[in-house]
């Protein structure tokens, strides 16, 4: 297997003469800091596509009404203040004062403009109607209090409007339905908010600069300037911190690890995060699917006994220890316990390669057959590598695999065009809780209602959707718990996806410099700051 954090580049990296780096002063520091990241976003539109690289950079130029902090805890944002008034509305009080990177006022408008906007974005990949599907109707009282008409009782819109970015109505208003286009926001053409930093320039491929917004209501700026280097080699992130052209990197590789943490000039932050990496599989098409020879007209996807083979194929100790380097923890659930929905006795899959081999002969497969797994190769951890680990596994119970690994922008193009039977991709949960990823990955994709944006399997069950459905409108957090607790077993067991292991996300900064880590993975300018 070839890794690619086994280059000769990565050893070079490592040794002796790169580990003493050159310092700068703090003077300096202040002054700008130089991030490496591993994936490059697809836009700059925050509504455009709900993902972690994308995502990183809105929440550091808008601010959301409801801000979270490292631990996904709830904290006021462009909102001070928010309480139900019954059952079926939610009054938020806005913060005055604030002002958008251009000097405009932020007002009630901005905020209707704003979570209107999600559902008029064409193409989007991952849609963030999945935040704004609750509510029917934003009412303003007056400029600085809104309420929210929901459709049913929806006790998670809080969380949900802490994940919309509040962009500005005057600058990203021109006669096009969304208002700024995709294409003009990463240009830079409107992209206005009232986060901490504003947008500066953006070179595909090279690099993203933003500027520390003086004037920014909260915890102000802590840098002159921020410049995100998008570097998807993983011996190349290490190289340019060694080298002092970097401050700071995400995704250290893990083969990596136990040499930097050794190296007195350089500081590794880590976290549990909320990031599952799981397989999903074409349990929809018919026929057959892509990738698997037609050859008795049936898609053996669709049968729950060989993607449960599938599952049980793999090792996932082996994988999170030898691949992951102790960066993964097996899992048998959508989130790590205890976030909310979690189930106390969900169990990864044991690996048993036998009793494999015996459902997919029960399911009429004696022989296996052959597919095509496609990955990223440079957006989670290893992800390429913990793609021909599986392979391998599969292999070796008849179902001959071979793996599709691509980057990041080419593999979401062809997830979402369906040219994958089997994928394997990653799924944080913004929210923070079990709703996120139910509707998210499982549900029946309905665009209405939000659901199943990124269910690019296409799995489909009536009765784990009801389950959904009600949690969703169950104000009693209690009950609500149980429900996603059903819901989340009843999709375990139907194997709607596979899951495999949940990311322990590292970071590494350079000596004087120190960074919260995230459950969201995030890699937010402010978080870092000077010892």
């Amino acid at each position: 297997m070839m890794m690619r954090w086994k280059t000769l580049t990565a050893a070079v990296a490592l040794s002796a003469g790169m580990f003493a780096m050159p310092m700068l002063t703090a003077q300096a520091v202040a002054q700008e800091l130089k991030i490496g990241i591993s994936t490059e976003p697809s836009a700059m539109d925050p509504h455009y596509h709900n993902l972690g690289p994308n995502n990183q950079i809105a929440f550091t130029i808008f601010d959301t009404l409801i801000l979270q902090d490292e631990t996904q805890k709830l904290t006021p944002g462009l909102a001070e203040s928010w309480k139900s008034i019954n059952d079926t509305t939610w009054e938020f009080k806005l913060r005055k004062g604030v002002k958008f990177h251009d000097g405009s006022p932020f007002t009630a408008a901005d905020v209707v403009f704003s979570l209107a906007r999600p559902a008029k974005v064409p193409n989007s990949p991952s849609p963030f109607t999945l935040f704004t599907r609750s509510f029917s109707e934003v009412k303003v009282i007056d400029d600085f209090t809104v309420q929210f008409v929901t459709k049913a009782p929806a006790p998670l819109l809080p969380t949900d409007l802490s994940r919309v970015a509040i962009m500005s109505s005057k600058a990203a208003k021109p006669d096009v339905a969304e208002g700024m286009t995709t294409e003009a926001l990463s240009k830079g053409e409107g992209l206005i908010g009232t986060g901490p930093y504003k947008f500066v320039e953006w070179t595909r491929g090279n690099r993203i600069v933003l500027a520390g917004n003086a004037a920014y209501w909260g915890d102000k700026p802590k840098w002159e300037k921020v410049t995100y280097r998008p570097m998807s080699n993983d011996a190349a992130r290490v190289a340019a911190l060694l080298a002092g052209d970097v401050d700071m990197i995400e995704n250290p590789p893990p083969a990596d690890l136990k040499k930097l943490r050794e190296n007195p000039n350089v500081k590794i932050s880590q976290a549990v995060s909320n990031r599952l990496i799981y397989i999903h599989l074409d349990s929809f098409s018919t026929p057959t699917t892509v990738g698997i020879p037609d050859a008795d007209g049936k898609n053996p996807l669709k049968d729950v006994r060989v993607r449960k083979a599938l599952s049980m194929a793999i090792n996932r100790e082996a994988i999170t220890s030898r691949i992951m380097e102790g960066l993964g923890q097996p899992t048998g659930d959508f989130l790590p316990s205890p976030m909310f929905g979690t189930r106390k006795d969900a169990k990864p899959e044991a690996y048993n390669a036998d009793a494999a081999k015996k459902l997919l002969a029960e399911a009429g497969y004696p022989n296996g057959f052959s597919i095509t797994l496609g990955s990223p190769n440079n957006r989670y951890i290893n992800d390429a590598e913990v793609a021909q680990a599986v392979a391998s596994q599969w292999t070796r119970i008849g179902v001959k695999t071979k793996v599709d690994a691509t980057t990041a922008t080419v593999f979401f193009k062809n997830r979402d065009s369906f040219a994958y039977s089997a994928y394997l991709a990653g799924w944080g949960a913004g929210t923070g809780e079990m709703s996120d990823p139910l509707r998210s990955l499982v549900a029946t994709p309905v665009k209405e209602k939000g659901f199943g944006g990124t269910n690019k399997g296409r799995y489909s069950n009536p009765q784990l959707d009801a389950i959904i459905e009600q949690a969703l409108g169950t104000v009693d957090n209690a009950k609500r718990e149980a429900l996603l607790q059903q819901g989340s077993k009843m999709a375990m067991d139907d194997q709607a996806l596979i899951p495999l292991h949940i990311e322990v996300t590292p970071w590494a900064t350079r000596k004087g410099l120190s960074y919260k880590a995230r459950a969201d993975q995030y890699t937010i300018a402010n978080g870092v700051t000077r010892d």
